[in-house]
């Protein structure tokens, strides 16, 4: 056998290992109350604008598609939704305090505004969350709204 054909083999073989390694899914099945959608009172276009965009990273509930079950694509997924949950999880969004509340808002419609959300590259495998001009205006006027109001009350 030939070096080519032993390095190949061998690669086959490590590809095929790490199928066997997979990440813990983001899938708890539980609404909590404290979701995003339940302590405001988000309107249902926004609703689903936001869960065609945002909740597979930002919520403890993400749609998996069918890449996900090949490594190391699990992996990278897992990470991004890891680090998409630690900076936003819309899941647990109503636990902060009102003015934690009031700035997640805000720079949330500021990344939409700056197009830095959602990313680039989970646009490109995710077609609905490629957002229009008027679906990214639609939310940002929301979400400033809604900041605006949280603030004026108490």
């Amino acid at each position: 056998m030939s070096g080519v054909k032993k390095i190949l083999l061998i690669l086959l073989m490590a590809f095929v290992a790490i199928q066997f390694i997979r990440p813990a899914r983001n899938e708890d099945g539980q609404d909590l109350a404290t979701d995003f959608r339940k302590v405001l009172i988000v309107p249902e276009q926004i609703q689903l604008l936001m869960q065609n965009a945002c909740y597979d990273c930002h919520s403890n509930h993400t749609a998996y598609p069918w890449y996900a079950n090949i490594q190391p694509m699990g992996w990278l997924m897992a990470d991004h939704i890891k680090k998409g949950k630690a900076a936003l999880n819309l899941s647990d969004f109503g636990s902060k305090s009102k003015r934690r509340q009031i700035s997640k808002l805000k720079q949330m419609a500021n990344q939409i505004k700056e197009d830095e959300m959602p990313l680039y590259s989970y646009k490109l495998m995710h077609k609905k969350a490629n957002l229009t001009k008027d679906e990214k205006n639609l939310i940002i006027t929301w979400m400033n709204n809604t900041a605006d109001s949280l603030a004026t009350t108490d």
